[in-house]
């Protein structure tokens, strides 16, 4: 029986996770940022530069979710990656 059911398995493809994004989101970097504040209830809690032309900013919500966003020096953000359980850390002094 498995030789009868492995070809048509091989023919199905393979499984795909529903993805919360599924592409990237791209606007205006203001709004983009009013779309994760007031929509999405989210705060910008961390930043850093990717290179000359873009940051890179993380976004998270009170409940845990959190969002990835790159925004470029032509004005246009985009989201990258969400997720849920955000967990900040805290460093230890040196």
């Amino acid at each position: 029986m498995l030789r009868f059911l492995l070809p048509l398995l091989l023919l199905t493809g393979p499984a795909t996770a529903a993805s919360p994004i599924a592409e990237v989101l791209c606007e205006q970097t203001d709004r983009m940022e009013t779309r994760l504040s007031t929509r999405m209830g989210a705060q910008r809690q961390a930043m850093g530069l990717r290179g000359p032309e873009q940051v890179m900013e993380l976004w998270t919500g009170a409940n845990g979710d959190w969002t990835l966003v790159v925004t470029y020096a032509s004005g246009t953000s985009c989201i990258v990656a969400m997720g849920q359980d955000w967990q900040g850390l805290t460093r230890e002094p040196a």
